[in-house]
């Protein structure tokens, strides 16, 4: 595996993206060779700037060439869109790719033209490319992969995600990108299925693991409402709106789910149909010959919440870093990869 130093570049500047830059700045292996931004008024800029650190020697940039020609060892890519013409340049040119992006979780699942480009461009470059993140990633591979290997019948495995919301003040998010506070009948449905396309290649890649294929991944949702008018930190959510949501991926074998992914997401714990709701976090159960059952709360006050929970997903990615670059050329899922160990001094 690859020791010092590691040269990183930070792809995108959101709320991941920027905890990802501290990550990278405070890594004992990991050097700063470049940040990509999209937004015009980011460009131009010390990365140390955009992460509230003082000045850091590197200077921001829109330009993919540039990033291109620094010639790094990997790009930590976090946009809120999958540019395939970029990820495949980046990896031709000899560059890693560890992306908190979904669409890398299950390479036998990918559309086969798109994986063929990726698979290509990585024997190009000799590189490699990886989704991880926690939520999937972390929660729906990582945990169940260590939970089955003390198993040896599995009858099911579930994973169900809390948030809490109440305390999140970001009102585009939640009302507009969301939904909540909508009328149920004006509801995008198609939220509600997104469960299939988000957590269903971990679901698959994990049965894959345990030579017990799935036959289908099944998607369902739910809505709950307000029973009354609430104040959360975004605004308000009127009675008889929208204040919970539930999706639920269903890994199917022989007519039963085996692996399930559900996540609860709500505003309030005063929901009309009343709901089994649990601090923000997660429980995974497992029904075998060795039974388990798993609460990981986040013990974060609420109000911190929203400036805590990225280093969820993006300190997995930058973890995986050197074990990304230390692996053959292609796409690597979390089986493919050892085990993510930290490197904390």
């Amino acid at each position: 595996m690859p020791v010092s130093p590691i040269r990183v570049v930070q792809w995108a500047t959101g709320n991941i993206g920027t905890h990802a830059l501290r990550a990278v700045l405070d890594h004992p292996v990991l050097d700063l060779a470049g940040v990509y931004v999209h937004s015009p008024d980011k460009a131009g800029r010390d990365a140390g700037e955009l992460c509230g650190r003082g000045p850091v020697g590197v200077t921001t940039t829109g330009d993919a060439d540039e990033i291109l020609a620094l010639g790094a060892d990997c790009v930590l890519y976090m946009p809120l869109r999958c540019d395939a013409d970029v990820v495949c340049r980046l990896l031709a040119a000899g560059t890693n790719i560890v992306t908190t992006r979904g669409e890398f979780h299950h390479p036998a699942g990918m559309e086969p033209a798109l994986r063929q480009r990726i698979e290509a461009a990585c024997a190009e470059g000799g590189t490699s490319i990886h989704s991880t993140g926690s939520s999937p990633g972390f929660i729906t591979e990582a945990v169940p992969l260590v939970l089955t290997s003390i198993q040896r019948r599995l009858e099911r495995l579930r994973i169900d995600e809390y948030a809490d919301l109440s305390q999140r003040d970001s009102p585009a998010m939640l009302f507009d990108v969301m939904g909540f506070g909508r009328s149920p009948s004006t509801f995008d449905e198609r939220r509600l299925t997104h469960a299939r396309t988000s957590f269903g290649p971990s679901l698959r890649l994990v049965a894959d693991a345990l030579s017990v294929p799935l036959d289908s991944v099944e998607a369902t949702g739910e809505l709950a409402t307000a029973r009354r008018t609430v104040e959360i930190a975004a605004g308000t959510v009127e009675a008889g709106t929208v204040a919970g949501q539930r999706i639920s991926a269903l890994g199917m074998r022989d007519g039963a789910p085996l692996l399930t992914f559900r996540a609860t997401w709500y505003c309030t714990t005063d929901l009309e149909p009343a709901w089994d709701l649990r601090d923000t976090g997660w429980r995974v159960t497992v029904d075998g010959d060795a039974p388990l059952d798993i609460d990981i709360r986040f013990p974060v006050p609420l109000e911190r919440m929203a400036s805590v929970s990225p280093g969820y997903t993006a300190n997995r990615a930058v973890n995986a870093v050197p074990m990304v670059c230390a692996a053959e050329p292609g796409i690597r899922s979390t089986v493919d990869l050892p085990q993510v160990v930290a490197a904390m001094a």
